[in-house]
């Protein structure tokens, strides 16, 4: 006996009191029309202006771009700028991404408003925060790719101590997808400590090959977790010091 076929997903309509939660348990290429072009809207603005405040550039972009397999990407964090990049590069590529972001900013309606719209999922730190995690791997399985920053918040310094969030690792698991690092520098730069003004500057990204499960050569879903968890990261790290060598003095 076949299985049985899932049923389509509903296009959420436009104009008829759709939740926060409609948004976060829905692909994002059934968002009504006018949340989809508030969506390119703000990809184009944001491109034009962080282009024009801080010139970046993506280092082997077409590992980003040209890959549209599913895949949860994890990058280190210095600023607010860091998933704005992602999110443009890869919708003017025709590939949706679903950022995670800390539950702490759905303090504010307005943010949340504005998260749903771009196709972020919020997660509660410190918790085993499942529903965030069925959500992701909802994402993944529609064909979406999964952001998500590890280190929990924006690093100011390497003084600071880091703990490394591996939900990640857990969400790509369940979701049968690869994880793909991607590192930045010069996001620190934007702001000097002390201050919120924004200062021009200069900012790079590179991206590195998605790291498969079966690449681990582990066996046991907790070891590979585990190998997933530290391969991952590992490799963020080294891109991160690789464009560091390439342009000294930014962080």
């Amino acid at each position: 006996m076949s299985a049985q076929k899932k049923a389509p997903e509903k296009r959420l309509r436009a104009f008829h009191g759709n939740s926060f939660d409609d948004y976060f348990d829905t692909g994002m290429r059934n968002f009504p029309l006018p949340a989809r072009i508030f969506l390119g809207i703000a990809v184009y603005a944001c491109m034009a202006w962080t282009q024009f405040r801080w010139r970046w550039s993506v280092e082997n972009k077409e590992k980003l771009v040209d890959d549209k397999t599913p895949r949860v990407l994890v990058m280190n964090h210095g600023s607010m700028l860091d998933p704005v990049i992602i999110i443009v590069q890869l919708w003017l590529h025709g590939i949706r991404v679903r950022t995670i972001y800390k539950s702490e900013f759905d303090k504010s309606p307005v943010v949340t408003w504005f998260f749903t719209r771009v196709g972020a999922i919020p997660v509660q730190r410190g918790t085993a925060d499942m529903k965030s995690v069925r959500r992701a791997k909802a994402a993944l399985d529609r064909g979406e790719c999964v952001l998500i920053f590890p280190e929990g918040t924006r690093i100011k310094s390497d003084d600071e101590p880091v703990t490394i969030h591996e939900g990640y690792s857990l969400m790509a698991q369940l979701g049968h997808a690869p994880v793909q690092p991607v590192a930045i520098v010069g996001a620190r730069d934007i702001t000097k400590r002390g201050s919120h003004l924004h200062h021009f500057s200069r900012v790079w990204l590179k991206a590195g090959d998605p790291i498969t499960w079966d690449s681990l050569d582990v066996k046991g879903r907790k070891a590979q977790l585990a190998a997933m968890s530290k391969a991952g990261m590992d490799a963020v790290y080294a891109l991160r010091d690789e464009l560091r060598e390439e342009h000294p003095g930014r962080m």
